[in-house]
């Protein structure tokens, strides 16, 4: 006796091939985060680094990367209302910001070694304390250990057109880079020697 199976295997292809939609469906609803409202960015010295790279535009090896969250103000103080003054910052949202030297740098007259750190900052109305510190891969400022410092350093406050969204960008500077950070009204410079 032959059994004819051409019917049987058509139901059973379009029933895997429906429990395979309706899962991939699941997946991708369920399993995915939703966007962030402080989207991550990074920055590059030199500027654009990635994409004179493509080009063939390099004019200078590649000094550092900045990878943050960029916190939007949307309409409140940034200073004083969505940042404590005189408080630890991870200078960003979510994760603590990292900053990656590719070469040795020199900040406020002490050498800083080639690697990667994590950025935070004391906000004050008239200077912000920088702060490098060793301990990275790590969310907010909740696990900061001072002991983990590399540096910390005064910077001056300067007034500025106001930025709704954090944005940190590298210049270049007659001896190396300086880290722009605008948020509000603020803007914060960062000299770093290469």
């Amino acid at each position: 006796m032959v059994f004819n199976t051409k019917p049987m295997m058509k139901i059973l292809t379009v029933i895997l091939a429906f429990i395979s939609l309706e899962c991939s469906a699941q997946l991708n609803t369920s399993t995915l985060p939703p966007l962030d409202k402080s989207p991550m960015d990074i920055s590059y010295y030199p500027a654009n680094y990635p994409i004179l790279k493509i080009q063939g535009k390099i004019t200078e090896p590649l000094g550092a990367r900045l990878i943050y969250s960029r916190p939007q103000s949307n309409g409140r103080r940034a200073f004083g209302e969505l940042r404590e003054l005189g408080k630890l910052w991870r200078l960003g949202a979510n994760e603590a910001t990292e900053i990656e030297f590719f070469r040795d740098a020199k900040i406020a007259n002490k050498i800083v070694k080639k690697g990667r750190y994590t950025l935070y900052a004391i906000p004050n109305t008239g200077q912000w304390t920088i702060i490098l510190n060793r301990d990275v891969d790590t969310w907010g400022d909740f696990k900061y250990d001072e002991t983990k410092d590399v540096l910390r350093t005064n910077v001056p406050v300067e007034k500025n057109e106001v930025n709704e969204v954090l944005t940190m960008v590298f210049e270049k500077s007659n001896l190396g880079a300086n880290l722009l950070i605008y948020w509000d009204d603020v803007k914060v410079t960062l000299p770093i020697v290469f």
